[in-house]
Formats: structure tokens, sequence, C-alpha cells
């Protein structure tokens, strides 16, 4: 359905209006149950009194300090790792196409492993998280390029770094002393526990940024995947266009793991669930971007309030499940 406002013409999908709608309002519930939840049960209208800073004092500090920071960075955190997965998917055409498998996250896991090592802060973490995200990005891309980085090339060259780094964090782990590797474990597996607003700033900040980047580059995307012939064809500047959307997705992909670790598999699952919610022939973004968000909130609740008392960090949930759906994927792509 096209909508025409003076010299625009707008692009609408009415299922994709409506499977974006409805992921919203998912997150909402997911939210309002992460908010209201808990060894300590916190009213609806105590919680909305909270946010707005008028509310109980024990429900300000439960619901202002304590669960309203995890739950927004877990929808901030779920947002950037589908998106990102959603961008390298539709630059590789290949649903393995996702930082988790093309070197990206273990980079970043590398350097977050060397900080702990060094004995650096939490903060310092995150940065040498994404430092090595971007360093990895970089060598990859330099190894993947051949007068272009076509997407075949680029997942191979990935799951090869990928092998390479996940042998290098593992030597790592064995030549630290236990409770660095302790530490370094932890963070390793990917969790939403402590996770404050200092946590959820700087992604805020990053998705204020590079959102209205990948807004630019939906079109140009939807002609990459079409091939690269088709796409100069209908004056894409594929290159640019390609290094562009490489740097935004391991931006996300990068800030997402400093914020709360390598959680794997929501950039491989959410664009592809995505994917089959709108029946879109291609990668979303926007609908990616809602699904990670409702994907990673939604595992954390799990693992906090199903498993209680025990509490596990969100990213065992993720892998279950993202190990579930990939054999899944496989199975009924095996032809």
């Amino acid at each position: 359905m096209n909508v025409r406002v003076g010299p625009w013409s707008l692009r609408l999908a009415p299922r994709a209006l409506l499977v974006g709608l409805c992921l919203i309002l998912a997150g909402f519930a997911v939210t309002v149950a992460a908010l209201s939840t808990g060894e300590f049960t916190v009213p609806v209208p105590d919680i909305v009194q909270a946010l707005f800073g008028d509310g109980p004092p024990v429900a300000e500090l439960i619901v202002g300090k304590l669960r309203a920071p995890r739950v927004v960075t877990g929808l901030l955190v779920g947002a950037a790792f589908g998106l990102s997965g959603a961008i390298f998917q539709s630059l590789t055409r290949n649903p393995l196409g996702s930082p988790d498998f093309i070197g990206f996250t273990a980079g970043a896991s590398t350097g977050g492993i060397l900080v702990v090592v060094a004995g650096g802060s939490a903060m310092m973490i995150a940065g040498g998280a994404l430092a090595g995200c971007v360093v990895t990005a970089a060598l990859v891309y330099a190894l993947a390029f051949r007068g272009g980085v076509p997407g075949y090339r680029l997942v191979l060259v990935g799951i090869g770094a990928n092998a390479l780094l996940l042998a290098v964090n593992q030597y790592l782990l064995t030549r630290a002393n236990i409770n660095d590797a302790a530490t370094a474990g932890a963070w390793l597996t990917g969790s939403l526990s402590g996770r404050g607003w200092d946590h959820a700033i700087p992604v805020a900040a990053a998705l204020a940024v590079l959102v209205p980047v990948c807004v630019f580059l939906s079109r140009p995307l939807r002609m990459l995947e079409m091939g690269d012939d088709a796409a100069r064809a209908m004056g894409v500047r594929v290159e640019p266009v390609r290094a562009v959307a490489i740097a935004a997705g391991v931006l996300l992909s990068g800030v997402a793991t400093a914020a709360a670790g390598p959680v794997v598999f929501v950039a491989l699952a959410a664009p592809q669930l995505a994917r089959r919610l709108t029946r879109s022939p291609g990668v979303t973004l926007a609908a990616s971007a809602l699904t990670g968000a409702v994907l990673l909130t939604g595992a954390d609740l799990a693992a906090q309030r199903l498993l209680a008392p025990t509490q596990l960090p969100v990213g065992v949930l993720t892998a279950a499940i993202g190990g579930t759906y990939l054999a899944l994927l496989l199975r009924k792509d095996r032809h």
C-alpha cells in the first residue's frame, strides 16, 4: 500500500505494521511483568507513580533503582542485537550471517577478557569489548576485501576468525588466575544482573545515532539482497553502502556486548523470527529490532521468575532457545 504525502511517497505493509504493533504490545507486557513481579510485588499504579518520582519509597527503590534499569537495558540491548543481526543477514543473504558466527561477538569477548585479566573495572571491560569488536571487524573486512566484500567471503572469513578468537579466549582463561577466570567466565555468559542506568544510557545514545543510519540504509540493503549487479543497475553505490552498513552493525553489536556481555543467538534468531512473522521476502530492520528487544527481555524475565529461586544469566536461556531454533532452521532447510 502506497501513501503519498506531497512530493513524498511512502510504502506501507499492513501485515508488517500489525506485527510491529503486536511486538510493541508484547514488549510493554513483558516490561510491566518484569517491573511488578519478583520477591516483592509492586502494583501497577505504584509502578507508574514510582517512575514519575511520586510513589511509595519502597516502590521507588525497587522499580527506579533495581528493576527499571535492568529492563530498559534489556530492551535496548535486544534491539541493538536484533538490528545488528538483521544488517549482517541482509548483507550476506545468509541466515547464519550474524555477529555470533562471523567473529564480531568473539572479538568483543577477547577484548573484555583481556581487560579482566589486566584487572580493569567494569566500565573498562565494556570499553575493551567495544574495542575488540571494532578491531575484529576491521581485520575481517580487510581479509575479505577483494575489490569488494561479497557476502559469502564475509561469512567464510568471519567463521574462520570466530574459530581462532574462540581458541584465543580459551587460552586466556587458562592462563588467568582463578578469580579473573571466574569473573571473565561470568561475563562471557551474558547477563543483565546488576545493570544500571550507566549501562543503559550508552546503548540508548548509540541507538539514537545509528537507527537513523539504518533507516537511511534500509532501501539500499533491500536492493543489495538482489545481488550486487542488480543493485548497481538501480544506482546503488554498492561498496560504500556495504561499508557503512558493516560499520553500523559492528557498532551496534559492540555496544550491546559492552553493556550486557556476549549474549548469544539473539542477533541470529530475531531477524529470522521477524521475517517469518511479517512474511517479508527480505530481512526487516524495524521488526528485527523489536523482536530482539522482546526476545531478550522475555528470556531474562523467564530466567528470573520461572526458575526461581535460582536465577540463571540470560545468556544461558538465549543459548538454549537459539540452539533449538538453529536446529529447527537447519532441519527445515536441509535441502
